[in-house]
């Protein structure tokens, strides 16, 4: 073992010294450095050597989670409880007499008022207009089968006249489509009234009356009371 250790280190060193030229040995001062190399070559040899412990990546601050790790269901659950749930519209309890159906197209009409921003007495007219012409209830019609497609909530055989205020496609109030909808047809019903010139001071049967059109267009007024109950109700 001795002697195969001396011939590595020998080796060792004849790679590391420059070599003498041909024929001739080493110098005294050359074989010592040889000897000295050699050694220290050999204890560092020797030393006990461990594998290296694999590198690990610092753990992401808890904040900043990484953009591919996927959420916990703590995590989820967390996230939807800080969400929070779209308000649902007030629904008006009904006054006067109605019930709920009626009185959601009521406010559906006090609501369409608002936004066009006409007076609180148009809203009561539109009201009780439609209180007399389709006692709060969004009509279809037995005439016009395509009527009955879309969302109502009774069948009328009055001509071609449909939704809350009986309004008839064939006179110029609008598509079938649009007009069963509740606020399209508020919309036609307040746009004709507000052309009325002086409308304002006009009794509320009159006013009504001057917009419908209507055979019976004495009839309107038993609804003031109620319609301004239903307004008041949807307003406060």
């Amino acid at each position: 073992m001795v002697t195969g250790a001396a011939c590595c280190l020998g080796l060792v060193g004849f790679a590391l010294i420059p070599a003498n030229p041909a024929g001739q040995s080493p110098a005294p001062d050359q074989r010592a450095e040889i000897a000295q190399r050699a050694e220290a070559d050999a204890a560092s040899r020797a030393m006990a050597r461990e594998s290296a412990a694999p590198v690990t990546e610092s753990p992401a601050p808890a904040s900043s989670p990484s953009p591919t790790a996927k959420p916990t269901p703590e995590a989820k659950a967390t996230a939807k409880a800080t969400v929070k749930p779209k308000p649902t519209p007030k629904r008006i309890v009904p006054v006067a007499g109605l019930d709920q159906a009626q009185m959601d197209n009521a406010t559906t009409i006090v609501r369409t008022g608002q936004k066009m921003d006409v007076p609180r007495k148009a809203l009561v007219i539109a009201v009780a207009t439609a209180m007399q012409e389709s006692n709060l209830y969004n009509y279809a019609s037995g005439v016009l089968p395509e009527s009955q497609n879309y969302p109502h909530q009774a069948i009328g055989w009055d001509h071609d006249s449909v939704g809350l205020f009986q309004q008839r496609p064939s006179s110029g109030w609008g598509a079938i489509r649009d007009l069963m909808k509740p606020e399209y047809a508020t919309q036609q019903f307040l746009t004709a009234l507000s052309e009325v010139p002086g409308w304002q001071d006009l009794p509320l049967t009159v006013a009504a009356q001057t917009v419908q059109v209507s055979a019976f267009g004495w009839l309107y007024a038993q609804h003031e009371w109620r319609a301004t109950e239903v307004v008041d109700a949807v307003l406060s």
